[in-house]
């Protein structure tokens, strides 16, 4: 084999390897029985951070842990005020609520605290680096030039998929539902959640 082919031969094995390493790292996303990668982040309820951990939220049931990419954006103002309106249902069946983006905790404790949307029932927090989410097998989208909030304000994070997980007492993930792979709106990903726990 020649120089010349030898080269395009590794600059195609090259691009090859980087597409199957993507489409597998894009397979990654956890499935139901895989069991639950602990973490712990700043979050922020009702305009006030504070340290959320999830192996203390679990110690008390279960936890519906959300993904979604931005305050005050359509969908995730939808998801937010849907979760914050049946609150006192999922405090009813034992179960905690944790809404994870990559928001700054300084959007976050304006959004936490929005009447309109959290309403200060429920936390949420920061992945500002996308390392969360990477572990749930989601991989952070990066800034969108020139992408506004519905307040007019610049979004300069990168943007998580819309993914809910349902996980047991037990650290075991017993659901898993995304907007892009399962085509549901961001109230039913509040909706099904409910119905999951409710069940636990």
């Amino acid at each position: 084999m020649s120089k010349r082919n030898y080269s395009v031969f590794l600059l195609i094995l090259g691009f090859l390897l980087f597409i199957s390493r993507k489409s597998f790292a894009q397979s990654e996303v956890l499935s139901n029985g895989s069991t639950a990668p602990m973490f712990a982040a700043k979050a922020s309820l009702a305009g006030n951070a504070f340290d959320f951990a999830l192996k203390k939220a679990l110690a008390n049931g279960p936890v519906v842990l959300y993904f979604y990419p931005s305050a005050y954006t359509g969908g995730c103002d939808l998801e937010a005020h849907t979760f914050a309106e049946l609150k006192d249902k999922f405090t009813a069946a034992g179960a905690t609520i944790i809404g994870v983006s990559a928001d700054d905790i300084q959007r976050l404790n304006s959004f936490s605290s929005d009447p309109n949307y959290c309403a200060g029932k429920f936390p949420v927090a920061s992945d500002s680096d996308g390392k969360i989410a990477a572990m749930y097998g989601l991989q952070l989208i990066p800034p969108q030039a020139e992408a506004k909030d519905l307040r007019g304000v610049q979004i300069t994070h990168g943007f998580i998929p819309r993914t809910t997980f349902v996980i047991d007492k037990n650290d075991k993930i017993v659901a898993v539902f995304s907007s892009k792979t399962d085509h549901i709106s961001p109230d039913e990903h509040v909706k099904k959640s409910l119905a999951i726990v409710t069940n636990l």
